[in-house]
């Protein structure tokens, strides 16, 4: 019971305004979704920005949904990229490896200079949330489509 209070008197002492400082919250309700680029993706892919980098994370953090047969084109991140896959299924691969299948509640890391693709499979679609780590202002270099036959093989 004394612990309890002289926890509970510790945190009174400092105050909540200190406390709540530290935490910012981004409403679901105030970001806005946007369609991905056809420069950089294949198909329908809609990008919802969650977090920027900045000088404690160090990297962007966005959700992003891909309709079957969407993916993104060829690819790397000179730190690296996460993706968590929160729904359906989704293809990732990297350049020389085999297509690898992903699902909801799978982890994927990118190590940094890889290049790579990722997105949903033919008949399924796939969200995952991504976590592209930043370096010289920069957080991915991208490249040349993935075509059609390098999608389906």
């Amino acid at each position: 019971m004394k612990k309890t209070f002289a926890i509970a008197a510790t945190l009174t002492a400092l105050g909540s305004p200190v406390a709540a400082e530290g935490i910012t919250i981004s409403e679901g309700s105030s970001r806005k979704s946007v369609l991905a680029s056809p420069d950089q993706f294949t198909g329908t892919v809609i990008v919802e920005p969650m977090f920027a980098a900045n000088e404690h994370n160090g990297h962007n953090t966005g959700h992003v949904t891909f309709t079957p047969g969407a993916r993104t084109a060829w690819h790397f991140h000179p730190r690296g990229q996460l993706l968590i896959v929160t729904d359906g299924a989704g293809w990732v691969q990297e350049e020389g490896g085999e297509k690898r299948t992903v699902r909801a509640g799978d982890v994927v890391w990118f190590a940094p200079g890889i290049r790579h693709w990722h997105g949903a499979t033919d008949t399924s679609m796939m969200r995952h949330i991504a976590l592209s780590y930043m370096e010289g202002g920069s957080n991915v270099a991208w490249s040349d489509q993935v075509t059609d036959q390098q999608f389906l093989d």
